[in-house]
């Protein structure tokens, strides 16, 4: 019963298989061997145009040094308050990007409200030294909430970045959720909405250690090479990333392991639906579901094993837990299983 996140999960048995298929012999280094160039290919492929890949280890260093190759001094990048970037990643953003600071906009259901967006950008038309400029703004795909941008809402958000001169980037941790939970195409849910930037995330959804930044407009990234390698993102046997990519992509084995990590909490929401101990929070369409339960109910369920996290009340609903219940978070992998979703609607 371990819903405390996709972190959690181990990887994939193919992309398991693929690691130590390349584990011997010799490829040449740093982004240059045979393998690197078929997954950088193959990227190209699925989002029907020609992109510039940089792999990195961890999903704050992919937001990080895509909001780095944007940064100029004085530099402001507007998000939602409780996205990644803003809530869980220590200041990283910042720090990597030459101290420019993120600017955050309020919204219902995890995602950013279009016009507090176009207000908040609209503050520093007149330009000033004092305030600073604006840099960019970032998006969350899905949301830290469950929730997913639709793509009219992503459309919104992109017009006001165009109308004001700034690079959209999105946080793709749980890209492919998202994407198999719109049933569309990934040139369709980025480049064609506006999206110029994209942390493409794997390393939730199967994959060991895998991340990628993604330029939709390559030329956006001449200073990448550069800021990776100042912030020790470069590796030297790049082939073992790949490895992961050339498995998670073959037979769209990425896309079904989130339609499987998506069905699991279908399942899950559908039990909280029906359990007079819990109540789901709000609608989420992800692999991510929030429950109301008591206190008492998570203390024995976590004694019976249930691993997840408690978590905090939105600002906007400040209202949602009574004194004697608490707010729980509750993700699903590719690796949930029905009799763990069921098993621990029983424990419940």
């Amino acid at each position: 019963m371990f819903f405390a996140s996709d972190n959690w999960a181990g990887a994939h048995p193919a992309i398991a298989e693929s690691l130590v298929k390349e584990a011997s012999g010799y490829a040449s280094a740093y982004g240059t061997s045979d393998l690197d160039r078929r997954v950088e290919a193959h990227f190209n492929q699925i989002f029907e145009r020609e992109v510039a890949v940089f792999f990195v280890g961890t999903g704050t260093a992919a937001n990080s040094l895509a909001l780095a190759s944007v940064a100029r001094a004085g530099g402001v990048t507007f998000c939602h308050f409780d996205a990644h970037v803003n809530a869980d990643e220590g200041g990283a953003p910042e720090y990597l990007s030459h101290a420019s600071r993120l600017y955050p906009i309020e919204g219902r259901d995890g995602k950013m409200s279009p016009s507090a967006l176009h207000t908040a950008v609209s503050r520093f038309d007149t330009p000033s030294v004092h305030q600073g400029r604006p840099m960019a703004v970032t998006i969350t795909q899905a949301t830290e909430t469950g929730t997913i941008y639709t793509l009219d809402e992503i459309d919104a958000i992109s017009a006001i970045a165009r109308s004001k001169g700034l690079p959209l980037h999105m946080d793709g941790a749980r890209f492919a959720n998202a994407l198999v939970a719109l049933d569309v195409t990934p040139a369709e849910m980025t480049w064609k909405r506006g999206v110029d930037i994209l942390s493409f995330g794997a390393t939730k959804n199967g994959c060991w250690c895998v991340e990628a930044i993604v330029f939709f407009n390559p030329d956006m990234a001449e200073e990448m090479p550069y800021i990776r390698k100042r912030s020790a993102q470069l590796f030297s046997k790049t082939r073992f990333v790949s490895a992961q990519l050339e498995a998670y992509f073959e037979g769209d084995l990425w896309l079904d392991l989130a339609r499987h990590a998506n069905a699991m909490s279908d399942r899950l929401r559908a039990g909280l639906r029906a359990s007079n101990k819990a109540r789901l929070a709000w609608e989420t369409e992800s692999n991510e579901v929030f429950a109301v339960i008591s206190k008492e109910a998570s203390r024995q369920a976590q004694e019976k094993g249930a691993k997840f996290y408690e978590w905090l009340v939105p600002r906007d609903e400040p209202d949602l837990v009574g004194p004697d219940d608490t707010l729980i978070r509750l993700v699903t992998s590719f690796a949930t299983t029905p009799e763990d979703v069921d098993r621990f609607l029983d424990v419940l």
